[in-house]
Parts: structure tokens; C-alpha cells; sequence
């Protein structure tokens, strides 16, 4: 059965959850609503669809997936529905939906506000419209396109790929935009060595899982996600090395020599 998400900026005791759910429970009763994520840094386009990309496939086909995320509408962005992969995106049209999907929507709708300028009520509204049935084409005007964003890749150069970090989880491991794909590419059956931050900090294999070092042993491995990730093994790498979203990482050739402080 479909589910309603909320994927949010706000706190764990603000009072716009209340708002929202009392409108949906209000408009749909017995809908089960779920707060896929939320305190994600306010205006943080980047981080919250990193979440939502990475998460809305887990749940039921035709689930409807709330962004309150920079979701005031500016004077050249709209709030849309997006329909793709058998999922609905309800949010404003600042670049997440294209961060998201990375392709095409199968449709695209301007929601119409019936003279409403609360986003809350808008995107309420239109999650309980499609969950009693009605078709998109009823709530709203269809559009071709939404804004795009560029997402921050990592970066092949000869013999080494710079990429960066671009989540911090709740142990403080460390997730990069480097994927197992790309890294294979470069270094499959070569010698390499994976750095954060600086030369200092380096690993040169890659683990399976924490326990495959000491305690204490940085470690790098390749996540779920497939996501190249930096970790410690019993302890938060974000707070040891200071490192942040945006924080460099380097993969070269281990006998690739450079000065002892910095990547580049």
C-alpha cells in the first residue's frame, strides 16, 4: 500500500510536523505517514536529495514523497508534482527533483495553489488528491520541464580520481561521490593509495567491513550504496580529521610521491 513521506529541514520537535500531518490525516485518514528524514541543514538541496535518492525506492509503488526542503516558492520556481519510477515528488522547483531522478520525470505538473500560499496546505492538498484517486492532469498544468541542478561528481585525471565527501552519517563515517564503478576503472589490479584530507591520512586497500582493521584504523570500503565511504573502526572520522561535507579525497598510484601535507 502506498505511504506518504516527509523529507524535511526541521527539527524533531518543530511545529510544522504537526501542521502537516494533522492536514493529511485531516484530508486522508488512516494514510500512514512517515518521516523519511528530517534536520537536514536548512537549504540543503545537496544533502536532502542525496537522502531521497537513495531511499524512495524502498518503498511501495505509488508512494507520494513530500520535500520541505528550500520549499518556499521564489519568484521563478513553482511547486510541482513529479511522476517517475512508479513514485510521486511533491516539492518546489529548485533543481532537487533533477538531483534526484538524474533523467527525465514521466510527468511533470504545476500544482495549482487555489489561491493558497502555504506550501504546507499546497503540497498537503495535493498528496491527498492522489491518494483518493485523482489524476494529475486535475491538479494542476503540465509542464515540460523542471530546473536542473549539476550534481558534484568525481573527477578521473591520469592515474588518480579526486572526488569528495558528501554525507556524514550518524557514526561520522565519512560517504564520497567516488563509486565503486568509477574506482575500478582507474585501479582495478594497480597499487593505490586512498587519501582524505591530506597525506597523512591514507589508506591503501579496500575493506569489507569495519572489523577488518584494529580499532582505532582508518578504514575505506565501499558502502550499500556503493559509494566509496572513509571510516575509523570505533570511532567518528568526521571529528578525528575535522572532515565535513565537501572535504577533499584523492586516489593515486601508491608510488605516486607528493609533499607530506596536502593533496595537491
Amino acid at each position: 500500500m502506498p505511504v506518504i513521506t516527509l523529507t524535511t529541514e526541521w527539527k524533531p520537535d518543530d511545529i510544522y510536523y504537526g501542521i502537516i500531518k494533522g492536514k493529511l490525516s485531516s484530508r486522508c485518514p488512516g494514510i500512514t505517514i512517515i518521516e523519511n528524514a528530517g534536520n537536514i541543514p536548512p537549504f540543503n538541496i545537496s544533502q536532502a536529495s542525496f537522502i531521497i535518492r537513495n531511499t524512495y525506492n524502498n518503498y511501495p509503488k505509488g508512494s507520494i514523497h513530500i520535500i520541505c526542503v528550500h520549499s518556499e516558492a521564489l519568484k521563478d520556481q513553482d511547486h510541482l508534482i513529479v511522476r517517475a519510477r512508479d513514485h510521486f515528488f511533491i516539492g518546489t522547483d529548485n533543481g532537487i527533483f533533477n538531483l534526484i531522478l538524474n533523467s527525465d520525470p514521466e510527468e511533470i505538473i504545476k500544482i495549482d495553489p487555489n489561491g493558497s500560499s502555504d506550501e504546507l496546505e499546497i503540497f498537503a492538498k495535493a498528496a491527498s488528491d492522489l491518494i483518493t484517486g485523482k489524476k494529475l492532469s486535475e491538479l494542476g498544468k503540465t509542464v515540460k520541464t523542471v530546473s536542473e541542478r549539476v550534481p558534484l561528481r568525481a573527477t578521473i585525471d591520469k592515474d588518480v580520481i579526486i572526488g569528495s565527501i558528501i554525507f556524514i552519517d550518524s557514526y561520522g563515517n565519512a560517504i564520497s561521490n567516488i563509486t565503486r564503478e568509477v574506482f575500478f576503472r582507474v585501479f582495478e589490479n594497480r597499487d593505490y593509495r586512498i587519501l582524505i584530507q591530506s597525506n597523512k591520512n591514507y589508506t591503501d586497500r579496500i575493506c569489507l567491513k569495519y572489523s577488518d582493521v584494529p580499532v582505532g584504523e582508518m578504514l575505506a570500503r565501499f558502502n550499500q550504496l556503493d559509494l566509496l565511504e572513509i571510516s575509523i573502526n570505533g570511532a567518528n572520522v568526521s571529528e578525528l580529521l575535522s572532515l565535513s561535507v565537501g572535504s577533499v579525497l584523492r586516489i593515486d598510484l601508491a608510488s605516486k610521491k607528493a609533499s607530506p601535507d596536502r593533496l595537491f
